[in-house]
């Protein structure tokens, strides 16, 4: 993980750096870029990649442009009309550093230049291009991210049900996972069978990786995280753990990393940089 973060972490400036737009704009793009976090989405590009037996380096553009529209999510749901957060990732939010107008500008470069970079080079065919913006586009649009956060916003102050619990985290977590899959499939050359299980894959982790996070809000620090502690039972937010408990919870997550391991055998993946993935996602704390 740490070398392919480094290699990521050198690319995302270069992309943003040769832009010709306003300096500021830049900078506060850049900003949040640099911010840290685990990278998980780009390695997992790399992963599914590595893991089907293929050269990594066609990967790298379909990995910076999966992380320039986590970030650009991650700038839009601090802001005070959504979760009005003063940190992340230990640092001052966006809009606290550059103001809420230029930080929306900021997220909204940062989503239409992540096109820009996905479909950059030569190192993967047309066709293959066409099939990655149109998986990012489901992953990232109304059918996405951006349909999980509305419905996540409009569940405020409400007990939700399970079912209107999993639909908003599969379209506001899972699905940005599971492009970064199914992007490295495709580059890979994977067949369509393969895509299919990959994607079922990317759904349980992602899943697990939003329980994970629901349990954090509980139990992790805000050293550790890079933000407060206890939001969601502040913000009146329905989680796993305040409809299942904790320990309900716990087994919920357990239940889907077993199911996202079986799906890697299916795939004769087992034993491959992505089950070491599956079992951060289970174990982080931060």
């Amino acid at each position: 993980m740490k070398s392919r973060k480094e290699r990521i972490e050198k690319e995302l400036p270069v992309l943003i750096g040769s832009l010709e737009a306003p300096s500021h704009l830049k900078e506060s793009m850049l900003y949040s870029l640099n911010a840290g976090g685990k990278r998980l989405r780009p390695i997992l590009v790399l992963a599914t990649l590595h893991a089907f037996g293929k050269e990594e380096d066609p990967g790298m553009p379909a990995a910076c442009a999966v992380e320039m529209i986590h970030t650009y999510s991650l700038i839009h749901d601090d802001l005070p009309c959504m979760d009005d957060d003063d940190l992340r990732r230990g640092k001052p939010t966006n809009h606290k550093m550059f103001g809420e107008a230029m930080a929306v500008l900021a997220g909204d470069g940062l989503l239409t230049h992540s096109f820009q970079a996905l479909i950059a080079g030569d190192s993967i065919s047309p066709e293959q291009k066409i099939l990655l913006v149109a998986e990012l586009v489901h992953a990232s649009g109304a059918e996405g991210m951006a349909g999980g956060q509305a419905a996540d916003m409009e569940g405020e102050a409400k007990s939700l049900s399970l079912s209107e619990l999993e639909y908003i985290h599969t379209h506001k977590t899972a699905k940005l996972l599971t492009f970064s899959l199914v992007a490295g499939a495709i580059i890979a050359g994977a067949d369509k069978e393969k895509i299919e299980k990959i994607r079922g894959f990317g759904q349980h982790i992602g899943i697990a990786f939003q329980i994970r996070d629901d349990i954090l809000d509980i139990e992790g620090t805000v050293e550790k995280i890079g933000k407060p502690v206890g939001s969601d039972t502040e913000n009146q937010k329905t989680t796993y753990p305040s409809l299942l408990t904790l320990d309900g919870a716990k087994d919920k997550l357990d239940s889907h990393i077993a199911l996202a391991k079986n799906a890697l055998q299916e795939l004769d993946l087992h034993g491959t940089f992505l089950q070491d993935l599956t079992d951060l996602v289970a174990l982080r704390d931060s």
